[in-house]
């Protein structure tokens, strides 16, 4: 027997836990959150490698609803983050909706009753509105390395950290320069017997500007309201001025010249410099915020091999170029599934095809929210749903999704559906728009771009100016409407 309910939740993370509490916000308790993992949290459950951390201020990765007064840093660590998204579970008494070890298997639309008939590892579900909260870093990718299965030690990504792993006296491979390649490589280098890096890609890296906050501070904070926002505010600053690389050249350059000596204060070898200085335009792929990742590099014991990983023989991993590292453990820091993600072959639109067919590698959705042939469906921080805070998007895409169910459940319809021509003319215009930044004329290969070579990742504005602003209101014009006494689909 199936679970009736108002809403279904997919997903534990800080999406989830947004919209479960807009949910709340609207009087709506007749909903579940799913998740196949044990606990809330999503990536900041997940990822617990060493030097974990976010790469967003602390003030600015909070949700407005939630002000935290207690962050210890200006980047905060990923286990206060964790702690911090259970805290907000806690105040607004989400735990009673949650069903873990509980993983969607498939989500279907029944045009009979209106609803999304959900198959899940712990039972089915029937809801009205069907909410994917999954997010962009749920699914690791690990590519496929010949030899790779018989390689003789440990391998692993590193959104999968085996809680018993000790890289003293070990022999580590770190593949890939991702934003958690710039923190793991530095902790393990302290420990291991030997180290390598290698690098299909050098990442623009710039001096992060992290320090403790004080006792003192974080009494300020607390006794006087104004300090908060007032961090926040200068936090939003940094990040626009950092972000800025996207949009303007001139700011581009400027980005270059302090990743660059960024680069010089701490590698002394030409060489290295020149295999470590990206031939491409900053912020083309994602920026990166270190202060120790090139001193590692600079240690004894540590060895960039500025090439792929080719092949696996035995223990030892081959380059492109030829160069072979004997290896103990291998750890993949090779980014996520987003533009193919697997969840987008579990759920159906109401012809019965999935998403992955439906998008056929160029995934879209309407504001990055809403998608034709998915009649109350929504998926937070979707196609073309990212911005620089994943905090403060998936908070006004919360409300966005809150003010369609409200419009539903207050003028009596079954359902509502974008319309497809929306859609496409939403995404054409976003690929106009997106491809004037560097992601797609800075000349990298990013994770943000799909099959045809279009940004499906990036919202097409700014966080402030652009996605909550356009968070605001629920344009009804949008989408056909299907009245309960009135059965046919009729354009408002």
């Amino acid at each position: 027997m199936a679970e009736h309910v108002e809403a279904l939740i997919v997903g534990a993370g800080l999406s989830g836990i947004a919209a479960g509490v807009k949910l709340r916000g609207e009087g709506i308790d007749d909903f579940a959150i799913i998740d196949k993992g044990p606990e809330f949290g999503g990536t900041w459950r997940a990822n617990t490698y060493p030097g974990v951390a976010c790469d967003v201020p602390s003030q600015v990765y909070s949700f407005g609803f939630a002000p935290n007064r207690e962050w210890s840093r200006v980047f905060a660590p990923g286990n206060e983050i964790f702690r911090y998204l259970l805290d907000v579970v806690d105040r607004f008494d989400l735990r009673k909706h949650a069903r873990f070890g509980c993983e969607m298997l498939s989500a279907r639309w029944n045009e009979v009753t209106s609803r999304w008939d959900v198959e899940t590892t712990a039972g089915d579900f029937e809801a009205r509105f069907l909410i994917v909260g999954t997010g962009p870093l749920e699914d690791p990718l690990i590519p496929s390395v010949p030899g790779l299965d018989s390689f003789p030690g440990r391998a692993f990504h590193s959104a999968q950290w085996p809680s018993d792993y000790d890289a003293r006296g070990d022999r580590v491979a770190v593949i890939g320069t991702g934003a958690s390649a710039l923190q793991i490589f530095p902790e393990l280098a302290a420990d291991a017997e030997r180290i390598a890096l290698f690098q299909r890609t050098p990442p623009w890296i710039i001096p992060k500007p992290d320090w403790q906050h004080s006792r003192l501070f974080r009494g300020a904070i607390r006794r006087f309201p104004s300090v908060a926002p007032a961090m926040r505010r200068a936090e939003w600053m940094f990040a626009s001025a950092v972000l800025m690389s996207l949009y303007s050249v001139t700011a581009g350059r400027g980005i270059a010249h302090l990743a660059r000596y960024n680069i010089n204060r701490a590698i002394k070898d030409p060489e290295v410099r020149a295999a470590l200085t990206p031939d491409y335009v900053p912020g083309c792929k994602r920026l990166g915020l270190s202060n120790t990742y090139y001193p590692a590099l600079a240690r004894p014991n540590a060895t960039l091999i500025a090439s792929g990983l080719a092949h696996v023989e035995g223990s030892t991993l081959i380059a492109s170029n030829g160069a072979g590292f004997e290896a103990d453990t291998v750890i993949f820091s090779t980014g996520f599934q987003v533009a193919d993600a697997p969840i987008h072959r579990r759920i159906f639109d109401r012809d019965g095809r999935s998403l992955a067919e439906r998008w056929d590698g160029c995934p879209r959705a309407y504001k990055g929210i809403t998608m034709s042939g998915c009649p109350n469906a929504f998926m937070l921080l979707g196609p073309n749903g990212l911005s620089s805070s994943q905090t403060v998007s998936a908070e006004a895409q919360a409300d966005h999704i809150a003010a369609a169910i409200r419009t539903v459940r207050d003028r009596d319809l079954r359902s509502i559906e974008v319309r497809e021509s929306v859609e496409m003319a939403w995404k054409q215009g976003a690929n106009r728009k997106l491809a004037r930044l560097v992601h797609t004329r800075g000349g990298c290969q990013a994770f943000y771009l799909d099959r045809e070579g279009n940004n499906a990742a990036m919202y097409p504005s700014r966080t402030l100016g652009g996605v909550v602003k356009d968070m605001r209101d629920f344009d009804i014009d949008a989408y056909d409407l299907v009245h309960r006494r009135i059965e046919t689909s009729v354009g408002s």
